[in-house]
């Protein structure tokens, strides 16, 4: 759910941390306030740990939040957050480690994969 949303939204996260460790991560704090036997929603006696587990979420948000956008326009004002368009043609591995990191002409010829059609692989020379 939250890594298409993110997707739509057109968040660049490409490991789905945010979904993981900020989401599910959000989410089971709340649920303390729901499920706990002592002082839960459910369980207890009403919303006051529900309550304060929500303050605790919304103030750790707002503190990543802050740290982050620091963090990032330090980052983009000193050595920058994005590589030249040439240097992206280029590829940053052979920019980096001047190799390429990937071939794109194994030798392997066509890929066969059970239950599709024979694909064949692109070769750039």
């Amino acid at each position: 759910g939250s890594v298409l949303l993110f997707d739509r939204i057109r968040v660049d996260d490409p490991v789905g941390a945010i979904s993981v460790h900020g989401i599910c991560g959000a989410l089971g704090t709340l649920l303390v306030g729901v499920f706990a036997i002592d002082g839960g929603l459910l369980a207890g006696d009403g919303a006051a740990l529900l309550f304060n587990q929500l303050v605790g979420v919304a103030g750790i948000a707002a503190f990543v939040l802050v740290c982050a956008f620091a963090l990032f326009l330090g980052i983009k004002y000193t050595v920058g957050l994005r590589v030249t368009a040439e240097e992206e043609l280029e590829g940053l591995d052979i920019l980096e480690h001047g190799a390429p990191g990937y071939s794109e002409d194994t030798g392997a010829g066509p890929v066969s994969i059970p239950g599709s059609s024979t694909v064949k692989t692109p070769v750039t020379v």
